[in-house]
């Protein structure tokens, strides 16, 4: 079973006891969080869309730890000019772990018929 929910503004294809790295998370460490903007669910290959998110399916994940990511270098450089700039930046990050997914789904309604008109 998996889901593919938004969380931080990104989407994760996400399954039960996995690790995901996320946009910094306003939580607290340790504490229980609920993401409701989820958006395909697979139950064994009971695929379920969301128009654009589905009703009353949530993803519940724990922060593990807040944390920064790799340095990543921006280096601009305009050739014969003299100019050169060298950047570093670090994303704040939250690593989370998904404790379960709770899909209950809607059922579809059937069409309703037309009614015969008699004659």
């Amino acid at each position: 079973m998996y889901a593919i929910v938004e969380i931080a503004g990104q989407q994760f294809k996400v399954s039960k006891d996995q690790k995901v790295y996320v946009h910094r998370l306003a939580n607290e460490e340790g504490s229980k969080v609920s993401f409701e903007k989820v958006l395909l669910l697979d139950d064994n290959g009971n695929v379920t869309l969301g128009a654009p998110a589905i009703e009353g399916a949530s993803v519940e994940a724990k922060v593990l730890q807040h944390l920064k990511g790799d340095k990543v270098i921006v280096f601009k450089k305009k050739r014969r000019k003299g100019y050169k700039k060298r950047n570093g930046h670090r994303q704040y990050l939250t690593q989370i772990v998904i404790e379960g997914i709770n899909g209950s789904a809607p059922k579809k309604k059937a069409a309703k018929k037309a009614e015969a008109t008699e004659e």
